[in-house]
This record gives C-alpha cells, structure tokens and sequence, in this order.
C-alpha cells in the first residue's frame, strides 16, 4: 500500500537554529512522558447529543454504550467541542449541525470530564461555521464599531469562560477562532485578497486571549488554528503577520487541520510542524484529521470523501487505511523535535448517518445562504459504522506504540565513539574516530557523524529483541553529501529479506528517511545505517525510530 519513502528534504530552519522567539530548547515542551502517555488522542464530537437526541446508537462488540465511553475505554483521553455563539434565528429555530450554544457545548464537556477525559473549547466566534470561506461576525455584534467590538470580544471571552467555570468546568485547552487562516470577525478581521494589512486581527485576537487570561490565566492553553496543513507558505504568512504587529500574543499552541486528501503530502505537513514549532517557539498539534473507512455513502445525499481522494490520499477507504494513516500521521507528530508535537484530535468520529443529524437545518441554510442538500457528507469517515457499530479502527485512540530503538538520539553519552546501545563496525584499519557523537544534532544535543579524510567504511547497527510479530515502521533524520558508493539505512534478520534506503544529498538540511511495512516474523530485527565512503565523505544521522503499526 504504502511505498518505502525517502522524504523531501526537511530545512535546517527547524533543527536546533535560532528562532524568532529563541531557541526551541528555552521552552519545556508541554508533552514529557517518555512512554506517550501524555500524548493527545482527541475526538471532536460537537455532533452528539444533536445524533442522540434524533436515536443515533452506539455499540462496541454488540453492547450498547455511551460513544465517549467506547471512545474513552479505546484510549481517547481528550474531546473537542465548537461553540457558536447565537445559532438560532430570530424565532429560535437551530441553524443544525450540532446547534453547539453554550448549554450544549456545557452538557459535552462536564460529559467527557465526568469519564477523566480532558476538553478543548473551540470558540468559532461566530453564529454558525466559521472555516477560510466564511468568518461571520454574530448576528448581535454586526453594527458594533471597531472599539465596541473590540470591548465585546474581550467580554464574551472572559464571561463565557467564567459561566463555564462557575459550571465547574475549566477547559484545559481553548482555540482562539477555528481555521482563521482569513481571518476573523469579518471584515475588521479580515486578513488575505485586498486585506493586507494584519493589525487589527492582531489586535483583535489579543483581546480574545486577554480575556481568557482573565478568567482562567495561565491554566488553559490558548490554541491558534489554521487549516491546510501542509502548506508551510501559508502557516508563515499569517504567523509573520500577527506576532509582527507589535502585540505580545500570549497563545501556548499552533493547531492545524491536517486531511491527507486536501492539504498536501505527509512530508509536507513534517516539514511544516517542525518549521513552525521552531520558529515561532510553540508546541504544535493536529486539531482535525480524519480518513474514510468506505468509499460507501451512509445515507444516500452525498460524501465528502471521493475515490478521488482516495487516490490522492494514498490510503485504501477501508478500516485498515484509517488505521494506517492515524499510524503514519502519528509518527510524523513524534518526529516534530523537542516533544513539540502534542498528539491530534479526530474530526467528528460519532457522526453517524441518522436522518436529521445533518451540517444543518433549513433555518441554518437560509442564514448562511446556502442552497445545498441537508445531509451527512462525514458517515464513512467516522470510527463507528453506519449502525453505530465500534469500527477496528476505534484503537487509534491507544496511546502511540513506542520507539524501539535504544538511545535513539545519541544523547546518552555526550562525546564517545561508541555510543550506548550501538554496535560500531569499522572496516580494517579505519581510524576508531570515523564514527562519533558530536553537537548540533536534529533534536536534542547530539546526533552520529561518519568522516574520515581517507577512504573508510563504517556502520552503527542494534538489534531488537522481545519484539511483537507484526508491522513496523523504522526512520531515521540524516545529513549527508551523498558521494558515497554504498550509504543506507536498513534492517534485517527480522524474519525477510533486508530491506534498505539510499540516503539522499542533503541540500537542503536534514531529510527523514523511511522504511516502511516491515513485516517481522521472529520477534527481533537488526537496523543500522551502513556506509562505503570516499575520502572525505560525511553523513549524519539523529532520532532513529522503530515503531509497531
């Protein structure tokens, strides 16, 4: 399914340089636990209670259950809920797709903290969806001046998460906006097209999160969410942009809506985790992701996933395919350096085909303008069936299947030849200081050189044992000229024949290379890096990584 990959060339931008607000080792990262616990596995289900209110079910092995405690025993330790601001007409008709006002957005949350799971409070500050397409102020804030909007914003903040603590409910993340790569509160928000100027969606996303501040301080994380995740262009724009407008913007994370489908490569998206993360200084996540279990349309008015992305997408719409890419996109979050990359949230993985439970209603229709077909386009990219039933693929809550590799990062030792958890080979009579431990590494302080000024060949190499049978994935982030006769990274004696990749020149900074669908059978394999080298030849290697799929 998927190929053995060498990915396109990572920058150095992100790799331990000086950044605009520091280096990115001045800022402990939010997520420390080596075992990943702390990891985020998030669902958004701001559809629930609109799908259970119209007898949407849910069953995990045959049993009826709530659909948090089937996501919550399968490892989902977080929940995502929208909030709209008013998303009723004037003769209190829901505008639909979830009708997420504050009493149901109240009822999700202490739902979700009552089974220990954690919240984030997406504020789309607005009466209905708020995306790149459409950043709609409230229907009560349209004539407010500037400086009354600016005072009204700051107060909605504070005041809404004041009545959501006096609730007993303190979000422990909230996004400023959802997807406001446009903007916001349109059109004083309003950044893109003819609107260049960013300043007033500076100044006014920094009275957002001063009203935060002022309800809950520093004990929520503030999140700023942009969609297209993949494109690195767009992410440093608009962070240039608002951070560049001489407001000390207070925001803890970079959200961003990744769908393999619509936002570019895997490569892409690493590419931009790790720029963003260093260059603007913050811990990063995945706050929407999802894939397609079935090309199947769960009731008959449409689906948001075609063959068409199937093919772009490069995952089989199956089971299988959502369990695959969660897994790659996981690795992709843990290779963001530092422990920068917090985890992701799945987009809408109740939303079950139930007559009713659609993106709207008729009244949501008429305020947006919108003359499409009231449906739910999400069915066959949920983790439940179209009966409610709990797919396979539910597990990509589990918490990450940890990195295999002993001493990934060559951190241990400092300076040394023989790095802990290594084996080194050294072709006859090559000097013992062709491989060693040196500064500026990828990640962390150190990363594995080889050089000789004369001809050498050379390898650092483990074997893993206590392995489960099953597939793996092993990568590893590399620098090198590349002039060399032999220069890969491989494994084998895993139960198949050796599997190998050719590191890339490195002309643009570090690369992460792949091997991927290793398929052990005898519960161990040999990885290593192995190179034949001319005179002067050199090659780096960081943050080697071994993970069950």
């Amino acid at each position: 399914m998927k190929r053995n990959i060498v990915s396109k060339a990572i920058m150095g931008l992100a790799l331990g340089l000086m950044v605009l607000a520091g280096t990115q080792n001045e800022v402990k990262a939010e997520r420390s636990n080596a075992d990943y616990s702390d990891f985020i596995r998030g669902a958004d289900v701001s559809m629930l209670k609109d799908i259970e209110d119209l007898g949407g079910e849910f069953y995990d092995n045959g049993v009826k259950k709530d659909a948090l405690e089937i996501m919550k025993n399968h490892g989902a330790n977080y929940v995502r809920l929208r909030l709209w601001v008013d998303p009723y007409d004037s003769e209190g008709n829901s505008y639909g797709g979830g009708s997420n006002d504050f009493n149901t957005t109240l009822y999700l949350a202490k739902r979700a903290q009552e089974k220990g799971m954690k919240v984030l409070i997406d504020f789309h500050l607005s009466d209905y969806w708020a995306d790149p397409g459409t950043q709609s102020k409230p229907k009560a804030w349209e004539n407010l001046s500037y400086d009354e909007l600016k005072t009204t914003l700051y107060n909605y903040m504070k005041n809404t998460l004041n009545d959501f603590k006096n609730q007993g409910v303190v979000p422990d993340m909230v996004q400023v906006g959802n997807e406001t790569s446009s903007g916001i509160l349109w059109d004083e928000g309003k950044i893109g097209g003819d609107y260049t100027d960013f300043t007033q969606l500076a100044e006014l996303l920094n009275q957002a999160i001063s009203g935060v501040r002022a309800s809950v301080g520093n004990q929520t994380k503030i999140v700023l969410h942009l969609d297209n995740g993949g494109n690195n262009s767009l992410y440093r724009w608009w962070f240039d942009g608002v951070t560049g407008c001489g407001f000390d913007l207070d925001f803890d994370i970079i959200g961003l809506t990744y769908y393999p489908m619509w936002h570019g490569t895997m490569d892409d998206l690493q590419y931009n985790l790790n720029d963003i993360s260093a260059r603007y200084n913050k811990d990063v996540m995945i706050v929407e992701t999802a894939y397609a279990f079935t090309l199947a349309d769960g009731d008959g008015l449409g689906s948001s996933f075609s063959p068409q992305d199937e093919e772009i997408g490069g995952y089989p719409a199956s089971v299988q395919g959502q369990k695959d890419f969660m897994s790659d996109l996981e690795s992709v979050i843990l290779n963001v350096p530092g422990n920068r990359g917090l985890g992701f949230f799945y987009w809408e993985p109740e939303w079950i085909p139930v007559e009713g439970a659609y993106w709207g209603t008729e009244a949501g229709k008429e305020y947006i303008e919108d003359n499409g077909i009231l449906s739910n386009p999400w069915d066959n990219l949920a983790l439940f069936d179209f009966n409610g039933n709990a797919l396979e693929s539910i597990d990509i809550f589990q918490t990450p299947e940890q990195n295999l590799v002993t001493n990934p990062g060559f951190e241990i030792d400092g300076y040394t030849n023989s790095p802990t958890g290594w084996n080194v080979w050294l072709d006859d009579g090559v000097n013992g200081e062709t491989v060693k431990t040196e500064g500026n590494g990828f990640d962390g302080n150190y990363k594995l050189s080889f050089w000789n000024e004369s001809a050498y060949g050379c390898s650092i190499y483990q074997t893993v044992t206590g392995l489960e049978n099953g597939t793996y994935t092993l990568s590893a982030w590399v620098m090198t000229n590349a002039n060399q006769t032999v220069n890969q990274l491989y494994v084998k004696n895993y139960g198949g024949e050796e599997m190998n990749q050719t590191l890339p020149v490195s002309d643009l900074g570090w690369n992460k290379v792949v091997i991927d669908n290793i398929q052990i059978t005898n519960g161990q394999c040999e990885l290593g890096i192995y190179s034949i080298a001319n005179g002067g030849d050199w090659c780096n290697i960081d943050n080697v990584m071994l993970r069950k799929k």
